[in-house]
Protein backbone atom coordinates (compact mmCIF):
# COMPACT_ATOMS: atom_id res chain seq x y z
CA UNK A 1 0.00 0.00 0.00
CA UNK A 2 1.05 3.57 -0.55
CA UNK A 3 2.62 5.31 2.41
CA UNK A 4 0.13 8.12 2.00
CA UNK A 5 -3.37 7.31 0.79
CA UNK A 6 -5.20 4.01 0.62
CA UNK A 7 -6.91 3.70 -2.77
CA UNK A 8 -10.25 1.90 -2.63
CA UNK A 9 -12.30 0.33 -5.41
CA UNK A 10 -15.97 -0.28 -4.64
CA UNK A 11 -18.08 -2.85 -6.49
CA UNK A 12 -21.86 -2.41 -6.54
CA UNK A 13 -24.99 -3.79 -8.16
CA UNK A 14 -27.70 -1.40 -7.00
CA UNK A 15 -28.61 1.71 -5.06
CA UNK A 16 -25.23 2.06 -3.36
CA UNK A 17 -26.29 2.97 0.17
CA UNK A 18 -23.12 1.44 1.62
CA UNK A 19 -21.16 3.19 -1.13
CA UNK A 20 -22.67 6.47 0.07
CA UNK A 21 -21.43 5.81 3.59
CA UNK A 22 -17.90 5.46 2.18
CA UNK A 23 -18.25 8.63 0.11
CA UNK A 24 -19.49 10.55 3.15
CA UNK A 25 -16.68 9.34 5.40
CA UNK A 26 -14.00 10.05 2.80
CA UNK A 27 -15.39 13.55 2.30
CA UNK A 28 -15.44 14.19 6.06
CA UNK A 29 -11.91 12.72 6.39
CA UNK A 30 -13.14 10.16 8.94
CA UNK A 31 -11.93 7.59 6.41
CA UNK A 32 -8.51 8.67 5.23
CA UNK A 33 -8.65 7.07 1.81
CA UNK A 34 -9.41 7.76 -1.82
CA UNK A 35 -12.14 6.03 -3.81
CA UNK A 36 -10.40 5.47 -7.12
CA UNK A 37 -13.26 3.76 -8.99
CA UNK A 38 -16.79 2.40 -8.56
CA UNK A 39 -17.69 -0.57 -10.74
CA UNK A 40 -21.21 -1.90 -11.32
CA UNK A 41 -22.28 -5.09 -13.07
CA UNK A 42 -25.55 -3.34 -13.96
CA UNK A 43 -25.98 -0.11 -15.89
CA UNK A 44 -28.17 2.78 -14.78
CA UNK A 45 -28.22 1.96 -11.07
CA UNK A 46 -28.41 4.70 -8.48
CA UNK A 47 -25.02 3.81 -7.05
CA UNK A 48 -23.36 4.95 -10.27
CA UNK A 49 -25.12 8.29 -9.97
CA UNK A 50 -23.94 8.64 -6.36
CA UNK A 51 -20.35 8.05 -7.47
CA UNK A 52 -20.56 10.42 -10.43
CA UNK A 53 -22.07 13.14 -8.23
CA UNK A 54 -19.02 12.79 -5.97
CA UNK A 55 -16.62 13.03 -8.92
CA UNK A 56 -15.55 9.38 -8.71
CA UNK A 57 -14.59 7.33 -11.77
CA UNK A 58 -17.21 4.75 -12.73
CA UNK A 59 -17.16 1.65 -14.89
CA UNK A 60 -19.93 -0.74 -15.96
CA UNK A 61 -19.10 -4.37 -16.69
CA UNK A 62 -22.32 -6.20 -17.51
CA UNK A 63 -22.05 -9.81 -16.39
CA UNK A 64 -24.69 -10.85 -18.92
CA UNK A 65 -22.23 -10.14 -21.72
CA UNK A 66 -19.81 -12.84 -20.54
CA UNK A 67 -20.11 -16.57 -21.11
CA UNK A 68 -18.82 -17.63 -17.70
CA UNK A 69 -18.21 -16.30 -14.20
CA UNK A 70 -14.48 -16.64 -14.84
CA UNK A 71 -14.61 -14.51 -17.99
CA UNK A 72 -16.54 -11.81 -16.15
CA UNK A 73 -14.11 -11.91 -13.23
CA UNK A 74 -11.15 -11.56 -15.59
CA UNK A 75 -12.77 -8.47 -17.08
CA UNK A 76 -13.14 -7.09 -13.54
CA UNK A 77 -9.46 -7.67 -12.83
CA UNK A 78 -8.40 -6.04 -16.10
CA UNK A 79 -10.57 -3.02 -15.36
CA UNK A 80 -9.24 -2.64 -11.83
CA UNK A 81 -5.71 -2.83 -13.22
CA UNK A 82 -6.33 0.57 -14.83
CA UNK A 83 -6.64 2.22 -11.42
CA UNK A 84 -4.58 2.44 -8.23
CA UNK A 85 -6.23 -0.12 -5.93
CA UNK A 86 -5.08 -1.11 -2.45
CA UNK A 87 -8.44 -2.37 -1.15
CA UNK A 88 -11.54 -3.74 -2.87
CA UNK A 89 -14.92 -3.29 -1.18
CA UNK A 90 -17.94 -5.36 -2.18
CA UNK A 91 -20.94 -3.15 -1.42
CA UNK A 92 -24.09 -4.97 -2.43
CA UNK A 93 -22.25 -6.60 -5.32
CA UNK A 94 -24.58 -9.44 -6.24
CA UNK A 95 -22.15 -11.76 -7.95
CA UNK A 96 -20.50 -14.94 -6.71
CA UNK A 97 -16.81 -14.39 -7.39
CA UNK A 98 -14.41 -17.06 -8.59
CA UNK A 99 -10.73 -17.58 -7.75
CA UNK A 100 -9.90 -15.65 -10.94
CA UNK A 101 -10.89 -12.50 -9.05
CA UNK A 102 -10.42 -13.51 -5.43
CA UNK A 103 -6.83 -14.70 -5.63
CA UNK A 104 -5.25 -11.47 -7.00
CA UNK A 105 -6.91 -9.48 -4.21
CA UNK A 106 -6.60 -11.99 -1.36
CA UNK A 107 -6.17 -10.15 1.92
CA UNK A 108 -7.41 -6.85 0.51
CA UNK A 109 -10.93 -7.83 -0.49
CA UNK A 110 -13.77 -7.16 1.97
CA UNK A 111 -17.49 -7.89 2.02
CA UNK A 112 -20.34 -7.15 4.38
CA UNK A 113 -23.01 -9.73 5.08
CA UNK A 114 -26.36 -9.04 6.80
CA UNK A 115 -26.12 -11.70 9.50
CA UNK A 116 -24.01 -12.63 12.48
CA UNK A 117 -21.68 -14.96 10.62
CA UNK A 118 -21.13 -17.88 10.71
CA UNK A 119 -24.93 -17.90 11.04
CA UNK A 120 -26.90 -17.64 7.82
CA UNK A 121 -24.50 -17.33 4.92
CA UNK A 122 -26.26 -16.75 1.62
CA UNK A 123 -29.65 -15.11 1.11
CA UNK A 124 -32.80 -14.31 3.12
CA UNK A 125 -30.78 -13.84 6.29
CA UNK A 126 -33.32 -11.82 8.27
CA UNK A 127 -36.22 -14.16 7.59
CA UNK A 128 -34.04 -17.10 8.55
CA UNK A 129 -33.18 -15.40 11.85
CA UNK A 130 -36.87 -14.77 12.51
CA UNK A 131 -37.82 -18.34 11.62
CA UNK A 132 -35.16 -19.64 14.02
CA UNK A 133 -36.52 -17.55 16.88
CA UNK A 134 -33.28 -15.61 17.29
CA UNK A 135 -33.23 -12.66 19.68
CA UNK A 136 -30.70 -10.70 17.63
CA UNK A 137 -29.43 -10.32 14.11
CA UNK A 138 -26.82 -8.00 12.68
CA UNK A 139 -24.06 -7.61 10.13
CA UNK A 140 -20.52 -8.87 9.67
CA UNK A 141 -17.63 -7.38 7.71
CA UNK A 142 -15.32 -10.17 6.62
CA UNK A 143 -12.38 -10.93 4.40
CA UNK A 144 -13.42 -12.58 1.15
CA UNK A 145 -12.09 -16.06 0.50
CA UNK A 146 -13.14 -18.73 -1.97
CA UNK A 147 -15.75 -20.02 0.50
CA UNK A 148 -19.01 -18.06 0.04
CA UNK A 149 -19.49 -15.75 3.07
CA UNK A 150 -16.88 -17.91 4.79
CA UNK A 151 -13.87 -15.62 5.07
CA UNK A 152 -12.57 -14.60 8.50
CA UNK A 153 -14.88 -12.06 10.19
CA UNK A 154 -13.42 -8.65 11.02
CA UNK A 155 -16.16 -6.76 12.85
CA UNK A 156 -19.78 -7.45 13.79
CA UNK A 157 -22.65 -5.40 15.15
CA UNK A 158 -25.80 -6.80 16.70
CA UNK A 159 -29.37 -5.57 16.31
CA UNK A 160 -32.00 -6.87 18.74
CA UNK A 161 -35.05 -8.56 17.22
CA UNK A 162 -38.15 -7.05 18.76
CA UNK A 163 -41.74 -8.24 18.83
CA UNK A 164 -43.45 -7.38 15.58
CA UNK A 165 -40.25 -7.08 13.55
CA UNK A 166 -40.39 -8.56 10.07
CA UNK A 167 -37.61 -9.15 7.59
CA UNK A 168 -38.05 -5.73 5.97
CA UNK A 169 -37.89 -3.90 9.30
CA UNK A 170 -34.81 -5.86 10.34
CA UNK A 171 -33.11 -5.17 7.02
CA UNK A 172 -33.55 -1.42 7.52
CA UNK A 173 -32.20 -1.57 11.09
CA UNK A 174 -29.21 -3.64 10.07
CA UNK A 175 -28.41 -1.42 7.08
CA UNK A 176 -27.95 1.57 9.40
CA UNK A 177 -25.36 -0.42 11.33
CA UNK A 178 -23.65 -1.57 8.11
CA UNK A 179 -23.02 2.09 7.29
CA UNK A 180 -21.02 2.37 10.52
CA UNK A 181 -18.99 -0.82 10.63
CA UNK A 182 -18.03 -1.14 6.96
CA UNK A 183 -16.11 2.15 6.67
CA UNK A 184 -14.62 1.39 10.10
CA UNK A 185 -13.10 -1.85 8.84
CA UNK A 186 -11.76 -0.02 5.79
CA UNK A 187 -10.21 2.58 8.09
CA UNK A 188 -8.39 -0.14 10.00
CA UNK A 189 -7.02 -1.43 6.70
CA UNK A 190 -6.06 2.05 5.49
CA UNK A 191 -4.18 2.63 8.75
CA UNK A 192 -2.24 -0.63 8.29
CA UNK A 193 -3.88 -2.06 11.41
CA UNK A 194 -5.78 -4.87 9.69
CA UNK A 195 -4.37 -7.84 7.80
CA UNK A 196 -5.12 -11.39 6.69
CA UNK A 197 -2.35 -13.88 7.37
CA UNK A 198 -2.49 -17.65 6.92
CA UNK A 199 -6.26 -17.55 6.70
CA UNK A 200 -6.76 -15.56 9.90
CA UNK A 201 -7.53 -11.90 10.52
CA UNK A 202 -5.36 -9.70 12.72
CA UNK A 203 -6.08 -6.25 14.14
CA UNK A 204 -3.20 -4.36 15.71
CA UNK A 205 -1.18 -7.60 15.48
CA UNK A 206 -3.71 -9.43 17.66
CA UNK A 207 -5.82 -12.33 16.33
CA UNK A 208 -9.39 -11.25 15.66
CA UNK A 209 -12.01 -13.40 17.50
CA UNK A 210 -13.70 -16.11 15.44
CA UNK A 211 -16.85 -13.98 15.06
CA UNK A 212 -15.01 -10.70 14.63
CA UNK A 213 -14.66 -7.66 16.88
CA UNK A 214 -18.10 -6.93 18.36
CA UNK A 215 -18.92 -3.25 18.03
CA UNK A 216 -21.47 -1.87 20.49
CA UNK A 217 -24.41 -0.02 19.06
Amino acid sequence: MSNTTCNIAILISGSGSNLQSFIDQVQSAELKANISVVISNKPDVRGLQRAQSAGINTEVIEHKLYGSREAFDLALVKTLDKYPVDLVILAGFMRILTPVFIQPYQGRLLNIHPSLLPKYPGLNTHQRALDAGDTATGATVHFVTEELDGGPPIVQTQVPIQAGDNAEVLAAKVLKQEHIIYPLAASWFAENRLRLENGKGYLDDQPIPETGVLLGN
